[in-house]
C-alpha cells in the first residue's frame, strides 16, 4: 500500500508540510516494498485548486493514505470518491509518522480547511 506525505524538502527525515496543496513534494512510502519515491508537485504555482490538483496527482498514483496536518475541502471530497484515508499527522518527521501509522497511532483527520483559492 502507498502512503503520501507532504513535503517541504525530498527527505525521509523532513516534517510534513502544514498545507496539502501547496506542499513543494510529496513523499510516497510503499508499506509492502519500504521503497520511498519523491514527487514534486508542480501545481504548488498555480494560483488555485493546488489541492484539487495534488489530490488527483496523488490518486493516479495509486495512494491509498494521506498523512497531512490539514487538507482543504475540495481535495477532501476527490480523496474521499477515491477511497483514500485522511489521518491527521503527527509532530515529528515522515520516519516518525510511517512509524505512527504503522502501529496504528494516529487518528483520521476530521476537520477540513475550505479557502475560496481552492476553487
Amino acid at each position: 500500500m502507498k502512503i503520501a506525505f507532504p513535503v517541504s524538502e525530498k527527505s525521509i527525515e523532513s516534517d510534513i508540510y502544514d498545507s496539502f496543496g501547496r506542499a513543494p513534494y510529496f513523499v510516497i512510502y510503499n508499506t509492502i516494498s519500504k521503497d520511498i519515491e519523491y514527487l514534486d508537485h508542480r501545481a504548488v504555482v498555480a494560483q488555485g485548486a493546488g489541492g484539487i490538483r495534488a489530490a488527483q496527482v496523488l490518486v493516479d498514483q495509486g495512494i491509498k493514505v494521506i498523512i497531512a496536518q490539514q487538507c482543504g475541502e475540495n481535495a477532501e471530497k476527490l480523496l474521499r470518491k477515491a477511497e483514500v484515508l485522511i489521518y491527521k499527522a503527527s509532530v515529528g518527521s515522515i520516519r516518525d509518522n510511517i512509524e505512527a501509522y504503522l502501529n496504528d497511532q494516529l487518528n483520521l483527520l476530521n476537520e477540513f480547511k475550505f479557502k475560496k483559492t481552492d476553487l
